[in-house]
């Protein structure tokens, strides 16, 4: 019954997010209208958390919030150096304590800590803090820091098609990233600092994935629809990246996939 009404939250909380698309080539033209502003969400979150951090849980419930929302594309990178305080986080990676690392050089930071909250690849705030992340995000979309560069998915036959559109102003030059993730699940804590609690844990990255490069001109990728589907759920993400190779600010953004959602991900592809 547990699974059961979880894999209903999450039916249920994306559903809306893909309705936009559905019937895209008979639209009205306010809904042509929803459909382009669908493709420039608010900002990304990306969450470094662990289960093993006694300050996380905060964080993770507000995550779980934001992951809902259909203006957010929110990633929650679970890392591994609070394993040795005595619990081995379930959903951790080396690739994304790399990540953190990444932008802790690229922040020019001391050290990296958890909870932390990375807001559109350009500033870090506490990620249990809402009014800090709320309050950074509507004023990097203000400002012109928020995804300016729209992002469409859409499906021909087998193969699914992102299209990223012209920059503009700005920089000229991103990666396409393609994210893995993890559906929500439920971990019951053994150890260490937060033994006893069981958390539900949303977007857990799985997986991260350079698929090509843009220059600041419309610019379309072709993936197989196999790779994307078996993989879970996955993002993408056009991100600045410095000579250096260190990541730099999101430019666009958008969700391909979503598991447990293959009924809505037809209907928008």
């Amino acid at each position: 019954m547990v699974m059961a009404s979880r894999r209903s939250l999450w039916l249920a909380a994306f559903a809306l997010a893909f309705s936009a698309f559905a019937g895209a080539g008979h639209a009205s033209e306010p809904e042509r209208a929803q459909a382009e502003k669908s493709d420039r969400p608010l900002g990304v979150v990306e969450l470094f958390t662990s289960q093993g951090c006694s300050s996380c849980p905060p964080a993770d419930a507000f995550f779980a919030e934001l992951a809902t929302r259909q203006d957010i594309v929110a990633l929650a990178y679970h890392v591994d150096y609070w394993d040795y305080l005595g619990w081995k986080d379930t959903l951790s990676h080396k690739e994304n304590t790399e990540r953190q690392y990444d932008y802790m050089r690229y922040f020019s930071s001391r050290s990296v800590y958890t909870p932390q909250a990375v807001l559109n690849g350009r500033m870090h705030v506490n990620g249990a803090n809402r009014g800090e992340v709320d309050g950074a995000l509507a004023r990097m979309a203000r400002a012109g820091e928020g995804m300016r560069v729209p992002i469409k998915v859409s499906r021909t036959g087998d193969r699914v098609i992102i299209d990223a559109g012209d920059a503009g102003t700005g920089p000229n030059d991103a990666h396409v990233v393609i994210v893995y993730f993890d559906a929500p699940q439920t971990v019951k804590i053994g150890q260490g600092e937060n033994s006893g609690r069981k958390m539900t844990y949303w977007n857990a990255v799985t997986g991260i994935q350079t698929a090509g490069m843009w220059h600041g001109k419309a610019q379309r990728y072709e993936f197989p629809l196999s790779e994307i589907t078996k993989k879970g759920g996955c993002a993408v993400l056009l991100q600045s990246v410095g000579k250096d190779g260190l990541p730099g600010p999101i430019l666009g953004a958008a969700f391909i996939h979503r598991p447990g959602s293959e009924t809505s991900l037809d209907r928008k592809l």
